[in-house]
């Protein structure tokens, strides 16, 4: 079967190879890929940014159907349209995993990185990782559990927004507008910034619920903030940009004793004052992945109709137009790209 492979370590070395079709083992289940985003993260392995183990195929957001399970397996069976947890084993011992965070145990092995993830026909995971679908859900908006369950993790476990707060969100990629749709879903006013390129993102930002939407590099940010917060600031802010100056102005209109989420994920080292965050007793969360009861709220999430997943997925491949849809990526131009194997 074809698999897009990230084939060694360095800059690129992501070719679309044959590999041998997998089979479960008896607590694993197989899964027809129907659907896979791509994801930043997948971007920084093709450009060595973020640590892979090669040979392996690339993709953890995965959406489909099982194909076949493994002997010991009860909780589904072959038809079922499912999504999973991308991570494939952890120690489950160090007091991470016993405290319910596997996403920070040291021995973590994850789809995608570790093990062959979903940019391919079929993937094999452990059965304790798969939910299925809600009924109304399909592949392709199925294909955004994973990322709706890293903002769960963050705006919803790691942050505290209360009715009425004003959530100030940095970048209208998809982790952005999930992000502000759980914001609203709290009962918060939402503000969505980003650049001139993300014009048609900032639209979609206001279809899905957006209160304001922003243009940094047209329209005054600051003023904005100050007037609908009287001055005071954003009472959260949720960085999803990776970006330096991004962060620094979210750390800059966050309000004393507020609250700076940082959910985008830096390429490189960035310099940061913060100064800022000393003296207005800010409260600095940095969120990472996803933990299982998180997976719980999200497929509830779905299941009530409160975030919408499909809106995002502007653009769909076939997995041989893997090149086309990484540029595409890099380039900024879609919210969510999914590659359909």
């Amino acid at each position: 079967m074809k698999a897009v492979v990230k084939k060694s370590p360095g800059f690129g070395n992501v070719e679309l190879m044959e590999i041998p079709e997998p089979t479960p083992g008896p607590y694993q289940v197989k899964i027809e890929v129907k659907a896979a985003g791509i994801c930043g993260t997948d971007i920084h392995i093709l450009r060595d940014e973020y640590r892979s183990v090669p040979p392996v195929v690339l993709g953890h957001e995965v959406c489909g159907q099982v194909a076949e399970v493994g002997e010991k397996v009860t909780r589904v069976r072959p038809g079922d349209r499912v999504t999973t947890e991308t991570y494939f084993s952890t120690c489950g011992v160090c007091r991470f995993c016993r405290s319910g965070n596997p996403n920070l145990c040291p021995d973590r092995r994850s789809i995608g990185t570790h093990v062959n993830g979903g940019f391919t026909k079929y993937v094999i995971v452990p059965e304790v990782n798969v939910h299925k679908l809600p009924d109304h859900v399909d592949y392709l908006g199925g294909a955004l559990c994973e990322p709706l369950t890293c903002c769960v993790n963050g705006v919803l476990e790691n942050t505290r927004i209360l009715p009425e707060d004003v959530v100030l969100v940095s970048g209208p990629g998809a982790i952005g507008l999930l992000s502000m749709q759980l914001a609203k879903s709290m009962g918060a006013t939402a503000i969505v910034c980003g650049m001139s390129q993300d014009v048609a993102r900032l639209k979609l930002a206001r279809d899905l619920g957006a209160d304001v939407t922003v243009d940094v590099q047209t329209e005054n940010l600051t003023e904005l903030v100050r007037d609908l917060t009287k001055g005071y600031g954003a009472d959260v802010v949720i960085e999803c940009a990776g970006a330096e100056k991004s962060a620094q102005q979210c750390l800059d209109l966050v309000r004393r004793g507020g609250q700076y989420t940082q959910m985008g994920l830096f390429s490189r080292p960035v310099t940061l004052d913060l100064n800022a965050a000393v003296m207005k007793n800010i409260r600095i969360t940095g969120v990472f992945a996803h933990v299982p009861k998180a997976w719980l709220r999200t497929i509830a999430l779905l299941e009530e109709g409160k975030v919408k997943t499909r809106p995002l997925v502007t653009c769909q491949l076939p997995l041989e137009a893997w090149q086309q849809a990484f540029d595409k990526v890099s380039a900024g131009s879609e919210c969510k790209i999914v590659l359909c194997p």
